[in-house]
């Protein structure tokens, strides 16, 4: 029987987003409020998912390799804060590739859909970019939240906001959580 999923970006959401992207470990600021808010969910009976556009792999600015141990890393520490991330999709294709999985396409959520089984229509997408509201829009899912903690407020004033339907927006990612699960 399908389950819900909870669909998080990870620059800008879990990590501070990065002007010249995150290029090594280094690079990675992890918001500590969000690995407690992830430690308060990870007993929910739903599939936590990283979906993650990561451009700066096909720009050749960064190796398929290194964001991967970048994720990997990220996840340990979510792990060691008693939180947990299922899994992890990321797009890494440039802009200009016309991929499928790049959001605002759907692509990454929908793959996640099929190999974890999950109902997109009682899941929720949590990012700091209008491309991720509209790749949760897109692919179905019931709630679409932008955070402030990354490029959230600036993306409020671009004009494809009025192309979305109605969506949330949350501080934080732990205040998008408490707002959506309830609080302990």
């Amino acid at each position: 029987m399908p389950i819900p999923a909870l669909f998080l970006d990870r620059d800008g959401v879990i990590i501070e987003n990065r002007p010249n992207y995150v290029r090594s470990w280094a690079d990675v600021a992890i918001f500590p409020q969000a690995i407690a808010a992830l430690a308060k969910i990870q007993h929910l009976p739903i599939k936590i998912i990283m979906v993650t556009n990561q451009s700066a792999v096909g720009r050749g600015i960064v190796s398929l390799e290194t964001v991967q141990m970048v994720n990997d890393r990220l996840l340990a520490e979510i792990e060691r804060g008693n939180g947990r991330v299922d899994a992890v999709y990321l797009c890494p294709h440039a802009p200009d590739d016309q991929c499928r999985c790049r959001k605002p396409m759907p692509g990454l959520l929908q793959q996640a859909a099929r190999e974890h089984d999950i109902d997109l229509s009682q899941s929720v997408m949590i990012g700091d970019a209008l491309t991720d509201l509209a790749a949760g829009q897109a692919a179905g899912v019931r709630q679409v939240i932008l955070l402030r903690t990354g490029r959230g407020e600036a993306q409020m004033a671009m004009p494809e906001v009025v192309g979305l339907r109605p969506f949330a927006m949350h501080d934080t990612l732990a205040d998008a959580l408490s707002a959506v699960f309830g609080s302990d």
